[in-house]
């Protein structure tokens, strides 16, 4: 059994049911959202809280992603996905834990992996010279 979310006295920022917001919410900490929401969501490690009531067409990127009301979109988490009824998610999910409550719906694509660290570019050795083969002799 899924523990039920984080306690109420963590949660940083509330949206409430009658607010509607369209655009890029970026935070810090822990968000709660009940009202409808349409754009893009970011914080690097925080926690969204997809209320019951809430209606959310986003692309969100996060820590940890807990949906308890409609979610049409993506969401890439870096630490883990979890889903309780009445929660339904309609689109692609991503994170290294993802855990779905009987009663909570998922339709789309699942990719459980961590986040691909972007790919360093090494420079390549210089070539060797035939003179600094004859160093390397002496």
């Amino acid at each position: 059994m899924l523990k039920k979310g984080p306690k109420a006295d963590s949660i940083s920022t509330f949206l409430g049911p009658d607010a509607s917001v369209e655009g890029v919410l970026n935070f810090q900490g822990t968000v709660r959202l009940d009202g409808t929401i349409k754009g893009k969501i970011t914080s690097s490690g925080g926690t969204v809280i997809v209320g019951e009531q809430a209606v959310v067409d986003a692309e969100i990127a996060v820590g940890t992603a807990i949906v308890m009301g409609k979610l049409n979109g993506t969401i890439d988490a870096s630490d883990r996905i979890e889903v309780y009824p009445p929660g339904r998610i309609t689109g692609d999910i991503q994170a290294p834990v993802i855990a779905i409550e009987e009663g909570g719906l998922f339709n789309g694509h699942c990719t459980m992996a961590p986040r691909a660290e972007p790919v360093k570019k090494v420079k390549p050795f210089p070539e060797k010279t035939a003179s600094d083969a004859k160093t390397i002799a002496n």
